[in-house]
């Protein structure tokens, strides 16, 4: 009970309420909301440190910078999102409040637009070299476990496609990529998608901010050919799936196409499904049946993966010894 009065008692004035609404409807920064609110930073920040700190809202650090959102969990949580949709939707304030949050993502739609723009040459040219990104995506939602995933994660989520992908199928999904200006991007696909249960976070695909066995499902789309040491990447997947977890990893088969070293910073020339089913074993997961999406001239390749019980370092289980999802 104490709980509950103390998140009442910090939604109880109108500007936190206002800010309870306009996070409902995203992830916004203490510079978002003091544009959003025409109101000082430091007292913006107060209000959210007293929601913050009642459980209303979740805060998460990117960089120099913190992001909020409704809570997610818990009881503060759920009363969080029992007084927004209690608010009329007929409101002045509040539809006031959510005509300047559109116009704010319509100018972030723009300055993602404008990225691509700038930027669709390099990917459309990797493109064109590999099989078509619907039968790629088609594969990986016919892998969905067929129980339902509560938690995936996406690890170097880049712009998001993958949460746009799978975000309608789970209950909740996270990206996590190392750069701020892909972030930015993905925030505004998701915002267009009306993704809500979708999040992104600027972290290290080495050191993933999470608990060991968070995730039921988690996702490396084209990411592994970028690292510099892709078994660790694989280690803290598994580290992070709960025991039973599914893991899909893209990437190219290996490959002779220099130029993705040198053009496009690729680290490695594809992969061998020796080299990643062994990697996989080494982490504690089975490689199950690998799939090969031929293209001209690079072949995309799918190695899912289950954690079959308790990842401990250095230690590979019995169950997974015998494991392979080589044919």
């Amino acid at each position: 009970m104490d709980v509950l009065l103390a998140a009442l008692k910090a939604a109880a004035e109108p500007t936190r309420l206002r800010i309870l609404a306009l996070c409902a409807h995203g992830e916004l920064s203490v510079t978002d909301l003091t544009q959003l609110l025409g109101q000082s930073q430091p007292r913006v920040s107060r209000h959210l440190k007293l929601l913050c700190d009642a459980g209303l809202l979740d805060r998460f650090r990117e960089g120099t910078f913190a992001r909020f959102r409704l809570g997610a969990r818990g009881a503060a949580a759920e009363l969080a999102q029992t007084l927004v949709d209690t608010i009329p939707a007929d409101d002045p304030v509040l539809g006031f409040d959510l005509e300047r949050l559109e116009a704010m993502k319509r100018a972030r739609t723009e300055v993602a637009a404008s990225y691509f723009r700038e930027n669709a040459a390099r990917w459309h040219e990797i493109r064109s070299l590999h099989a078509p990104e619907r039968e790629v995506e088609d594969a990986l939602l016919r892998l969905l476990p067929d129980s339902e995933v509560h938690d995936l994660i996406d690890i170097g989520t880049g712009t998001g496609r993958m949460l746009e992908v799978f975000g309608p199928r789970v209950g909740r999904a996270v990206g996590i990529d190392a750069s701020r200006e892909m972030l930015a991007v993905a925030r505004a696909r998701l915002g267009d998608a009306d993704l809500r249960n979708c999040q992104v976070r600027q972290a290290d695909m080495y050191q993933v901010p999470s608990p060991a066995s968070s995730f039921d499902m988690a996702v490396i789309h084209q990411v592994l050919h970028y690292a510099e040491d892709p078994a660790e990447v694989l280690a803290e997947a598994a580290r992070i799936l709960r025991p039973g977890g599914r893991l899909l990893v893209v990437d190219f088969a290996n490959h002779t196409l220099e130029s993705l070293r040198t053009d496009h910073a690729h680290r490695r020339l594809g992969f061998t499904d020796d080299e990643v089913v062994g990697w996989c074993r080494e982490a504690g997961l089975c490689c199950g049946p690998v799939i090969h999406l031929p293209g001209d001239p690079l072949t995309v390749t799918v190695w899912p993966a289950t954690r079959l019980a308790a990842v401990t370092a250095g230690a590979v289980p019995p169950t997974i010894k015998s494991c392979s999802g080589v044919s």
